[in-house]
This record gives structure tokens, C-alpha cells and sequence, in this order.
């Protein structure tokens, strides 16, 4: 909304700087922050007297776990979406699709995972959400998302695949993008979800790959940009960084409170909106691929429940003492600061990577 003071620019010259996207990102993301800052402390505790005794623990987990985690509220999550989403309509350019786009998945996933951590919190279970229904939903906001980002994008290169590192590198997926860019969506959705089970683990990697993602929509937003670093050039993307820092700001202030020990979880309402929002991101920008190395802490994660899962059914056996892998090293004797921290040095390190490929052709 604010966007449109930048018209007022050719009468008031101190209006133009609603016009330049690195203004208004700065802005979404204080914002964000001051609004979580503000209404945060109030939502968790209605939260912890709605919910009385809190998320359930999960018993087969660290011992530890059981003692400090307990009682703590969920659904932390309506505070970054909160914050990020109201930031985001303030400051960005509403005249824009990619921007209706990502909310839409943003808002859609949080819903999804609302009321799996309802049916938690009133069950006292981790049975939550069916696991098939609850994937053939994300699929579906997932397809129509992805078909909505390959009508506003360019016909010749819409539903292409771009690879980075290689210049000119693209694979048209034609029909096939929709369901390519859907896995891309739901498997950001649900990594990060697998990710958040330790105070701050998965918050501060997904305000890196945030960081990451607004630069990167920044620069193939931008011609000169794009064609200065020979990436693939997407019109109306640039607006997406807005919602980046948006996602940041709220991040920040939610990791107030989520510092161990944690006030508050965020829960499968902001876990799967936060990866369903970079998920969303990635396709638009058409860097898929990019979003699997900058977030590549989720991907570990991810492929440690799957090995995990394979591995007994076909052996009997597992691989990890826990699977997500966090919980392996917990067992290990890592204490829950080291492992948070040295996970948040590895998102660090593979954010870098992610990041070189718009320079290494």
C-alpha cells in the first residue's frame, strides 16, 4: 500500500523513495519485527491459557526434553505470519501477482498446519492432520500456485527448468512444471517442518535462505542485474524481496521469544508456511534447484527421516540413534545449544554456495 506514496514522487520529491524496492524491503522487514515485538507476548499467553499444557513432547526424545519443553504453547507461528503478512501488504506493491502468489501458498500452508496443530493440542497426541490428506491439500494449493507463477511469467520460459552454474542451461518442462514446481513447494513446506525441533533451530535458517532469496528475486527482477550476471531474467519478480524482508523482520522477532528455552513453538503453522513461502519463492524466480543448496540443512533433514524410515522397514534397523538427524546428535552428547548453533553455521556456509551460483557461469 505504501508502494503507491512513490506516485506522489513527481510532485514531492521525498515520496520517491517508496518507489526503490531496497527502501520498502527495509521497511517490511522493521515493521514485521515491531509487530511481532509489540503483539507477541499477548498471543503467547492467550496461547498457553488456551492451551493449557502446551504441545506434547515427544517421549521417545531426549530426556531432557520432557523437563524443559513441557507446558511450552504452539502455534507460535500466527505471530511470523502475522507480522510478515500485514508487512508485507504495507509495503509491497499489491499491483503485482508474484506477491498475491506466495501469499496465497504463505496463508494456505499456515492454515494446513493451524489446524494440525490444533488436532495435536486437543488430542495431546503427535497424531495430528492425516499425512495423505494433509500432502494432497499442500499439492493442490501447490499446482494451482505454480500455474498462477507460469501465466504471469514469461510464455518462453515459464515452465522451463534453469540450471545454475551453467549458462543457458534449461529444461522446458511444459505441463509437467506444475507438478516439478508443486514437489519444489510442499517438499519446502514440510523440510522445514521436519527441521523445527529445537529452540531456534529452524527460524535462523530460514531467515538466511530468506536473506538469500531476496537477493536473489532482487537481482533476476532487475534487467540490467540479470543480464549482467547471465541468469534467467523474470519481470515482477524483484517485488518478492519485499516479502523476503517481511519474512526476516518476523523471523527476528519471533526468535525473541523462541530463544532457548523457548516462551513459545512456532509449530506446523509456521513451519510449513515459512517453507511453503521459500518453496513458492524458488519457482517463481526460477531458482528450484538454488533453493536445495541454500536450504540444503532442510534437505539433510529430510533425508535423514527417510533413511531412516527405509532402513527399518527393509532391515530392522536404523541408521541415526533418532531420526531427524538433530535429535542423533543430541544422543550423540551434543548439548541443544551446540547442535542449533553448528546446524545454523552449516546454513550459513551453504547459503554462501547457493549465492555463488549467480556469479559462477
Amino acid at each position: 500500500m505504501l508502494y503507491f506514496l512513490g506516485q506522489l514522487g513527481e510532485h514531492l520529491a521525498a515520496f520517491n523513495v517508496f518507489r526503490y524496492i531496497t527502501f520498502r524491503t527495509a521497511g517490511a522487514m522493521v515493521t514485521a519485527l515491531f509487530f511481532v515485538f509489540l503483539f507477541g507476548p499477548g498471543m503467547i499467553s492467550m496461547l498457553r491459557i488456551r492451551q493449557g499444557r502446551g504441545q506434547p513432547i515427544r517421549e521417545d526424545g531426549p530426556a531432557s526434553h520432557l523437563v524443559t519443553k513441557k507446558g511450552t504453547p504452539t502455534m507460535g507461528g500466527l505471530m511470523i505470519l502475522s507480522g510478515a503478512v500485514i508487512a508485507t501488504l504495507l509495503w509491497s506493491n499489491l499491483a503485482n501477482g508474484y506477491v498475491w502468489v506466495v501469499l496465497f501458498v504463505t496463508i494456505g500452508f499456515g492454515a494446513i498446519g493451524l489446524y494440525d496443530d490444533y488436532l495435536k493440542v486437543k488430542r495431546m497426541s503427535h497424531k495430528g492432520f492425516g499425512g495423505r490428506q494433509r500432502l494432497l491439500i499442500e499439492a493442490l494449493i501447490g499446482v494451482v500456485a505454480c500455474y498462477a507463477i507460469s501465466v504471469l511469467g514469461d510464455p518462453a520460459t515459464s515452465t522451463s527448468l534453469m540450471f545454475p552454474f551453467v549458462k543457458g542451461l534449461a529444461v522446458n518442462l511444459g505441463w509437467g512444471f506444475m507438478l516439478f514446481g508443486a514437489f519444489v513447494v510442499v517438499a519446502a513446506g514440510n523440510s522445514v517442518n521436519l527441521t523445527d525441533g529445537l529452540d531456534g533451530l529452524a527460524i535462523v535458517p530460514v531467515m538466511i535462505a530468506a536473506g538469500c532469496f531476496g537477493l536473489i528475486a532482487y537481482l533476476v527482477g532487475n534487467q540490467n542485474f540479470a543480464d549482467y550476471l547471465l541468469v534467467n531474467y523474470v519481470p515482477g519478480t524483484g517485488e518478492l524481496s519485499v516479502v523476503c524482508g517481511a519474512l526476516i523482520g518476523a523471523g527476528l522477532g519471533f526468535l525473541w521469544f523462541n530463544a532457548p528455552p523457548a516462551q513459545i513453538f512456532m509449530g506446523d503453522t509456521g513451519s510449513l508456511a515459512l517453507g511453503g513461502a521459500l518453496g513458492s519463492i524458488a519457482v517463481a524466480t526460477k531458482h528450484e534447484i538454488v533453493l536445495a543448496i541454500v536450504g540444503g540443512l532442510f534437505v539433510l533433514e529430510t533425508v535423514s527421516v527417510i533413511v531412516q524410515v527405509t532402513s527399518f522397514r527393509l532391515t530392522g534397523k536404523r541408521v541415526f540413534k533418532m531420526a531427524p538427524i538433530h535429535h542423533h546428535f543430541e544422543h550423540m552428547g551434543w548439548t541443544e545449544s551446540q547442535v542449533v548453533i553448528r546446524f545454523w553455521i552449516i546454513s550459513f556456509v551453504l547459503a554462501l554456495i547457493g549465492l555463488s551460483s549467480l556469479k559462477l557461469r
